[in-house]
């Protein structure tokens, strides 16, 4: 039943339409195109969670790239973002190779799931509170299907969306304050599940030596080790 939720998830996603703003950003970008790319065919249009239903390891992400996921249809794929998270994945044994570079270049991810909290590619990589608003019930129904024993935010924003709704599920006792966003940061949750955080492999922070490789694949590896402590467990 959950792969079959999990299909059905991924034909509303790529429907959906709620976001004006959103829906014409990324068909603008898609027929511009970046000249590089002028001879490609775009996606231009909600992208879908990349992985499978009952995961150990559910990774957490802001919104497509403009010319990444909203040009291969593909989460984290095309673009420098991707191109520091697959890698880092291919070396914790999360994925098969190290390169995602389009739909057909036979990566396979391992026991793991990669979502946005938001679907389309937005103006400036910000999307409105209304948007991430619109797009909160496929998070929360992602989160739910892949039921899994890490979740891992990638940046300050997924971490936020991902606080509330482990809250909302029950999956983390109300606090009287939100648990604070930083490289590293580690929370218990209910039945021996955690949330992780760790900075965004955005050109931003990878470009400044804000977040290294090393860094990254430590907070991999420690995702590795609390997915075989708890499966150990049961």
């Amino acid at each position: 039943m959950s792969k079959a939720r999990w299909n059905q998830l991924a034909a509303q996603v790529k429907r959906c339409r709620h976001c004006p703003r959103l829906i014409e950003h990324c068909r603008t970008v898609a027929a511009v195109k970046r000249k590089a790319y002028r001879h490609e065919k775009y996606w231009g249009r909600p992208v879908p969670n990349l992985g499978a239903p009952d995961v150990g390891l559910l990774v957490v992400g802001l919104a497509p790239g403009a010319h990444g996921a909203n040009r291969t249809g593909r989460m984290f794929t095309g673009d420098r973002s991707g191109d520091w998270l697959y890698r880092a994945l291919h070396r914790a044994g999360f994925a098969n190779q190290p390169k995602s570079e389009s739909r057909r270049d036979g990566l396979e991810l391992i026991d793991t799931t990669v979502t946005n909290i938001c679907r389309c590619a937005p103006p400036d990589n910000k999307p409105t509170r209304e948007e991430l608003s619109n797009c909160r019930p496929f998070f929360s129904e992602t989160l739910q299907l892949c039921n899994p024993i890490v979740v891992l935010a990638l940046g300050a924003l997924a971490w936020k969306a991902t606080v509330r709704e482990v809250i909302e599920l029950g999956w983390l006792g109300p606090l009287a304050t939100s648990p604070g966003f930083f490289h590293g940061a580690a929370v218990k949750l209910n039945n021996h599940r955690w949330l992780l955080g760790s900075y965004h492999p955005s050109q931003q922070n990878t470009f400044t030596g804000r977040l290294t490789e090393p860094m990254l694949d430590d907070v991999f590896q420690s995702a590795r080790k609390l997915i075989k402590q708890r499966r150990t467990l049961s």
